[in-house]
C-alpha cells in the first residue's frame, strides 16, 4: 500500500518553470481549441490535468517534459509551494472534465466554449507572468479558515513573499 501512495504524489517544492511550461500549452490547446472547434482536444486536456493532480508529471507527457525538457533549458530551477499548484491542477481537471463531458460528449459546445475559455486567463496568466489564480485561491480558502494552514505552511506565512520580516516569536514566561 505505501508504494501506491508514493506512486499517487505530487512534487514539493514544484519547479515554477515547469508549471509555466505547462500553462503554455494548455493555453495554446484551449486557443485551437476554441478555433478550430475539434472537441477531440478535451481528451488530452482533461487526462493531462487528471494525471498531473494524481501523480504530478508522473503519468502526463506534458508534465514530464515540462519538468524534465523544457524548464532545464530555462534556467535555475524557481521552486515554489506544491499544494497549490495541485490544486490549481485540480480546478483544471474539473473544468476540463466538464468541458469534455458537455461540449465534447453532449454536444453542447456553448457551455463547453465557456469552460474552454476560463482556461485562456488562468493559463495565460501562470504562463506569461506566474500568476497562478488557482494558487491565490488556494491562499484565500487558507485565510477564510476553509483549508487548513498546515496544508501548506509557507502559503499561510504571506510575509516572505511580501517582503517582510515574520513577527517576532513571543517569549514564553
Amino acid at each position: 500500500m505505501a508504494s501506491l501512495r508514493v506512486f499517487f504524489t505530487f512534487p514539493d517544492p514544484v519547479n515554477e518553470k515547469a508549471a509555466r511550461a505547462v500553462a503554455a500549452v494548455v493555453l495554446m490547446e484551449a486557443v485551437l481549441l476554441l478555433v478550430t472547434g475539434w472537441w477531440w482536444l478535451t481528451l488530452p486536456l482533461a487526462y493531462g490535468f487528471w494525471a498531473r493532480v494524481l501523480t504530478g508529471p508522473r503519468l502526463s507527457p506534458l508534465g514530464w517534459a515540462a519538468q524534465n525538457l523544457i524548464a532545464p533549458r530555462l534556467g535555475e530551477r524557481r521552486p515554489v509551494p506544491g499544494p497549490p499548484k495541485r490544486f490549481a491542477q485540480g480546478i483544471g481537471a474539473a473544468l476540463a472534465t466538464a468541458a469534455l463531458l458537455l461540449g465534447f460528449l453532449a454536444g453542447d459546445h456553448r457551455v463547453g466554449e465557456v469552460l474552454v475559455a476560463l482556461f485562456l486567463p488562468a493559463a495565460g496568466l501562470e504562463a506569461l507572468l506566474g500568476l497562478c489564480l488557482g494558487c491565490r485561491l488556494f491562499g484565500l480558502l487558507i485565510g477564510l479558515g476553509l483549508i487548513p494552514e498546515s496544508a501548506c505552511v509557507e502559503c499561510a506565512d504571506l510575509s516572505g513573499r511580501l517582503g517582510l520580516s515574520a513577527p517576532p516569536a513571543v517569549p514564553r514566561s
